[in-house]
């Protein structure tokens, strides 16, 4: 097998062993855990390339993409993908590189990824408006070979990038098919998310995780060719992974959004009926507000929603389920770590509640519940939930001391690696597993993943700032908020707008927060630690110097599904 981009230690999936098999060892005959979602399915050693040219033989007539600004069968993508695989093999690409990605929803986006993924490579998506510290931290970390990047983005790497760069939307030729290069234990792409220490951190993901994790999906769901699945989700964010290649390895049809329309309820609304989409997925603040829309019980289309990201809450569930009696909805959870999702759980109609499950693991995953002592907790008792099996990734890209510290091995069975989620669960009785909460501070904000420690990292280095707490808020009557509490230096003025200048240099504008507030000291617990339950509301119409709160987007209010691509 070739080796992972950029010294990626094959320290995760590649020591899983027989994921098949749980094999806890319990502390005593009390502890005794499901765990198990059963062995891989079939295929999952393949590369997503394989997948995709097996299908496109079989269907090579039929709409692959619809797209803004057309339409491809799977005859012609495969043939376009080709092409620009060549082109990229010829100028160094292939397994063990990466390949940036820079493009807006339209064919030249499906061409593109297919096109990195036949060469071999791993994809990399870059989002066009991160800062230019970003894109650098970026750049420098993962070293992409080549850049795949749509012509009026070209200007973001003219000064950063010095590698080839290819219009995806010029391989209007195509050649004959290509074979797919690589292997199952190559990455397939890799996606950045928030990192603790300040620096943001790239997760590597192999073929084999999300083949898994995609044919898991496939026969879980029934998924057809009469489906049309739609791609909403920016493509920086691993949603977008199963929205952009479930409909290419079953035959269904890739619609693609416009811009703009996925954080729109209304034009949602209008897209899913012209054009009969029948799979969607939802962060669940947003698709509160898809349900509340008028018109959305006319969806009749919808067989399949997909909720994640966030929290369902019951009464959410229950309120869409009515609205839409046709559609399953389905709750899914999992880390970017473990290729998407790892746990399933089909909403009952109605959701009892008090909370939605996250439900049970997938094929291919092994879950696990332990305690402070690294050993299972019994059943119905809250531990730290621990993943194993075919679905983790490789690592993070150029961070061997985060992958050791995340990546750890299983207690009780050496060989094998476990993923630290860092998120507190229990398993009920009834064998499916519970979502509680966070161990850290890391967040999610309406879908997306945030370390509230990166954003105080950097708030930090500002020179007028002493110490910074960053929470997200979810006072009564408000909608959930990201505030920052400062504590500026001795003798300094704290301006805050300067303050959120510097934030913008370094950060993605959902980790922005709309609230600065300015303290003279923080409440301290009694072990000294900041007391973060007795951090003050923000004051409407404060001064600059106590806070300022940023005017609020006119568009529904879901960064996540907002942002671009």
């Amino acid at each position: 097998m070739s080796a992972p981009p950029n010294g990626i230690a094959r320290s995760a999936a590649d020591d899983c062993g027989d994921v098949s098999a749980m094999d806890i060892a319990a502390a005593s005959d009390s502890v005794a855990q499901p765990g198990d979602g059963g062995p891989p399915m079939p295929g999952a050693g393949e590369t997503l390339g394989e997948v995709v040219l097996r299908q496109a033989a079989r269907t090579p007539d039929a709409t692959a993409v619809r797209a803004p600004d057309g339409e491809l069968t799977y005859a012609e993508l495969v043939g376009q993908a080709s092409a620009l695989a060549a082109e990229l093999a010829a100028a160094g690409v292939g397994p063990g590189t990466c390949v940036l990605v820079c493009a807006d929803r339209s064919l030249g986006l499906s061409v593109g990824l297919l096109g990195v993924l036949l060469s071999g490579a791993a994809y990399l998506p870059l989002d066009p408006t991160w800062p230019a510290a970003r894109l650098a931290h970026v750049l420098s970390e993962a070293r992409p070979a080549a850049a795949v990047v749509d012509d009026r983005y070209r200007p973001l790497l003219a000064d950063a990038f010095t590698g080839a760069l290819v219009d995806p939307r010029t391989w209007r030729s195509p050649v004959p098919e290509t074979a797919a290069v690589g292997a199952g234990g190559d990455t397939a792409y890799i996606i950045y998310t928030s990192g603790s220490t300040g620096r943001p951190k790239g997760v590597a993901v192999p073929h084999r995780a999300i083949v898994n994790r995609l044919r898991w999906m496939s026969r879980h769901y029934d998924i057809a060719v009469t489906d049309r699945i739609l791609h909403k989700t920016p493509y920086t964010f691993d949603v977008s992974v199963w929205e952009l290649l479930l409909p290419l390895i079953t035959g269904s049809q890739l619609v693609m959004a416009p811009p703009g329309v996925h954080h729109d309820p209304r034009e949602l609304v209008r897209l899913i009926r012209r054009l009969a989409v029948t799979i969607i997925h939802f962060v669940p603040s947003m698709l509160a507000a898809f349900v509340a829309e008028d018109g959305v019980a006319e969806c009749q289309s919808l067989r399949l929603i997909i909720a994640s990201g966030e929290v369902l809450s019951p009464a959410l569930a229950n309120q869409t389920q009515a609205t839409l009696p046709g559609a399953t909805l389905h709750n899914l959870y999992g880390p970017t770590e473990a290729a998407v999702d790892v746990t399933h759980w089909p909403c009952r109609r109605p959701e009892p509640g008090p909370s939605v499950p996250i439900g049970y693991p997938i094929n291919g995953v092994i879950a696990k519940v332990l305690g402070e002592d690294g050993r299972p907790v019994p059943v119905g008792e809250v531990g730290e939930l621990y993943l194993g099996g075919v679905c983790l990734a490789s690592g993070y890209v150029g961070r061997p001391d985060l992958t050791a510290a995340a990546f750890v091995p299983d207690p009780d069975a050496p060989e094998r690696t476990l993923y630290r989620t860092g998120d507190r669960v229990r398993w009920s009785r009834h064998g499916w597993l519970e979502y509680i909460g966070r161990l850290d501070h890391q967040v999610k904000l309406r879908g997306l993943r945030i370390e509230l420690g990166e954003i105080e990292h950097v708030a930090a280095e500002h020179p007028s700032v002493s110490a910074a707490v960053a929470v997200i808020r979810e006072d009564e009557g408000s909608p959930p908020r990201l505030v920052l509490y400062t504590v500026p230096r001795p003798g300094a003025v704290l301006d805050a707008r300067q303050l959120r200048s510097h934030l913008r240099t370094r950060l993605p504008d959902y980790m922005i927060p709309t609230h600065l507030v300015a303290l003279d000291r923080l409440p301290l617990t009694a072990n000294g630690k900041c007391d973060r339950a007795a951090l003050p509301p923000p004051r409407p119409g404060a001064r600059a110097s106590a806070g300022i709160r940023r005017r609020r987007d006119r568009r529904t209010d879901a960064a996540g599904e907002g942002a671009r691509p």
